[in-house]
């Protein structure tokens, strides 16, 4: 059995109400080249205490969905052009500039995969923290504010906080310098926590005590995250549900364990294949996908993976599927499961 088949799910996980609702989500890039629909119809919903995983390959519009949902799609070629982001109950895509750096740090805040483009190198990591927490303790004074520094790194696994926090960011280790972002993530005790790739840079071993206290803090504040990553191994071990982006779209969705026992969509199953796996150790060549996922500002009429699958059909170039559900709510955007899954809405191309 392959890492990314012995999928990871508490039982005794407490998964709460739905804190983050995206309804219909469109982020495009205006360029020289046209309209880059690098966002393109996202729906999807994330429950307090529950982890849900974004994977797909590079380009295919993670990232941008996650600076999406902070409202920090760069400027001014990134327009949200419609959807709605609810937030505990309130569409943030309605609220200002100024109430959303509130909302940012607040209710929602993001992990980086470089440590180094959120740390200023100039100021020590206590400094930088207190700047931080003063926007959510204002009333408190200097020193009150070092001190909930010092606790909340001791909560992200920082060895001698109390010295560390003296320290400037290029005096610390990688991944002591990812744990002090995480514990700048935290500070605000966000509802929903966005990861976006975070362990990439990290070795296997401090990558795996870095996932574990992320579970730790999830099991401690009920926070939602939500888990941006390449490595199908880390998601199964992370995520109680995963969503599979290509081309700016969510082709498939579901709970970790029965999505990464039985894929419905022919791209999931390529990804899952390009897995290394020790029971295929004997061959001479690991799989690849084969060829290129299409432009984003010329995008085919029908399915958007077309070029690149083996099951393709007229139909397949010539539309784009909708939405099919099982019986237990795993979802998928393919013509193939016509007759067998329920039709759950008309997908836009």
């Amino acid at each position: 059995m392959t890492s990314t088949q012995e999928a990871y799910k508490d039982p005794e996980k407490n998964i709460g109400e739905v804190v983050l609702d995206v309804r219909d989500l469109r982020t495009y890039l205006y360029t020289r080249w046209g309209i880059t629909k690098a966002v393109d119809g996202l729906n999807f919903q994330v429950r307090a205490g529950e982890t849900l995983g974004i994977v797909g390959e590079s380009g295919c519009g993670k990232s941008m969905t996650a600076l999406s949902l902070l409202r920090l799609a760069p400027k001014p070629a990134a327009r949200t052009v419609s959807g709605q982001i609810f937030l505990e109950g309130e569409d943030i895509l309605e609220r200002s500039e100024s109430e959303m750096r509130f909302i940012r740090g607040q209710k929602i805040s993001m992990i980086l995969q470089d440590p180094m483009t959120s740390l200023n190198p100039v100021f020590t990591v206590g400094n930088q923290m207190v700047e931080g927490l003063g926007l959510y303790y204002g009333e408190e004074d200097s020193k009150s504010l070092k001190g909930r520094a010092v606790d909340i790194l001791r909560r992200m696994g920082v060895a001698a906080p109390d010295r560390r926090v003296m320290d400037y960011p290029h005096q610390m280790s990688g991944g002591m310098k990812q744990r002090v972002v995480g514990a700048m993530a935290i500070s605000g005790t966000p509802k929903v926590l966005i990861c976006d790739e975070p362990t990439t840079a990290l070795d296997v071993t401090i990558q795996a005590q870095y996932l574990r206290l992320l579970k730790q803090v999830q099991a401690d504040t009920g926070v939602a995250i939500i888990f941006i990553t390449h490595d199908m191994g880390v998601v199964a071990k992370m995520c109680d549900r995963v969503m599979v982006m290509y081309a700016g779209k969510v082709v498939e969705t579901g709970d970790i364990r029965p999505l990464f026992k039985n894929p419905s969509h022919p791209y999931t199953k390529a990804l899952m294949a390009s897995v290394p796996s020790m029971e295929h150790a004997h061959v001479d060549k690991l799989y690849s996908i084969e060829g290129q996922p299409p432009a984003l500002f010329d995008l085919p009429a029908g399915c958007r993976f077309a070029n690149r699958c083996e099951f393709v059909d007229d139909r397949c170039i010539a539309e784009y599927p909708p939405m099919y559900a099982s019986e237990d709510g795993h979802t998928a955007d393919c013509w193939r499961l016509e007759g067998d899954w329920k039709k759950v809405a008309e997908a836009e191309s």
